[in-house]
C-alpha cells in the first residue's frame, strides 16, 4: 500500500502498464463520498487515452447501479440513499464480468444523472476498442457479498483519500448545487454520507495505492 499525490500522468502510465495483450483490464478506484474518486477516474481515463493515442480507456462509475428512487421508496431506504444496500451490487459485479468476457461487441452500462438524481440505463457505451476500464465507487473494496466479488476482478485497486473536513465541504457544495438547502446539505453530508464513510474508510487497507486527491469531487 503506497500513499501518493494525484500525479495524473504517472497514474495513467501505471494503469496502462497493467493492460495485457488481447484482454480488458479493470482498475478500481474506491473512496468515501466526496473523496474525489470520480474526478480522479475521469482524469486518469482521459490522460491514458492521450498517452495511447486512442480511445482505449473508459471511466465507469458505480453510481449507475443506484436503485431507482421509486424502488428506494418501496424499500423504505430513500432517506439514506447512497448506503451500501441502496445499490444493485450484483448487477455491478455482473457488468464487470461481462466487460472481461465480452470483447467483440459494445457493452452498454448505466450512468447516473445528478440533475434528476436517478440512474440512466445504457448511458455509457464501452466499445470493443476499450481495453482499460477505470471503475470507481464507494464500495469496490467492501467485504461481504456481492462486493467481495469485485476485488478479484480488478488488476489493481486504488483508494482516493481526502481529509474529512474537505470531503464534507465538497459534499455540502454538491448537495446545495443539486437543490438542498445549506442546512439540509450539511445534515446529509454529516449523517448519511458520514455513516457511509465510516464503512468505507477501513477498506483502504486492501488498496495498492492511496491517492490523496484534490479538486472538486
Amino acid at each position: 500500500m503506497i500513499a501518493t499525490s494525484p500525479d495524473i500522468d504517472t497514474l495513467a502510465r501505471r494503469a496502462l502498464g497493467l493492460v495485457g495483450a488481447g484482454g480488458r483490464t479493470i482498475v478500481g478506484i474506491a473512496g468515501s463520498p466526496g473523496s474525489g474518486k470520480t474526478t480522479l477516474a475521469r482524469a486518469v481515463a482521459r490522460r491514458a487515452c492521450e498517452l495511447a493515442g486512442a480511445p482505449l480507456a473508459v471511466h465507469l462509475p458505480m453510481d449507475g447501479f443506484h436503485l431507482a428512487n421509486a424502488t428506494l421508496d418501496a424499500l423504505g431506504r430513500r432517506d439514506r440513499k447512497g448506503a451500501i444496500d441502496t445499490f444493485d451490487g450484483w448487477g455491478f459485479v455482473a457488468l464487470l464480468n461481462r466487460l472481461q468476457s465480452e470483447l467483440d461487441h459494445t457493452v452498454y452500462a448505466p450512468g447516473f444523472e445528478r440533475t434528476v438524481d436517478e440512474p440512466v440505463a445504457g448511458a455509457i457505451a464501452i466499445e470493443p476498442s476499450a481495453r482499460l476500464i477505470l471503475a470507481e465507487g464507494n464500495y469496490l473494496l467492501a467485504p461481504g457479498a456481492p462486493w467481495s466479488a469485485v476485488r478479484p476482478l480488478l488488476a489493481e485497486a486504488w483508494f482516493a483519500d481526502a481529509p474529512e473536513e474537505e470531503r464534507v465541504r465538497r459534499l455540502v457544495d454538491r448537495h446545495t448545487r443539486h437543490g438542498r438547502s445549506p442546512g439540509a446539505a450539511l445534515a446529509w453530508a454529516r449523517d448519511v454520507d458520514g455513516a457511509n464513510a465510516r464503512l468505507i474508510e477501513p477498506t483502504r487497507d486492501s488498496a495498492a495505492l492511496i491517492i490523496r486527491s484534490g479538486g472538486p469531487a
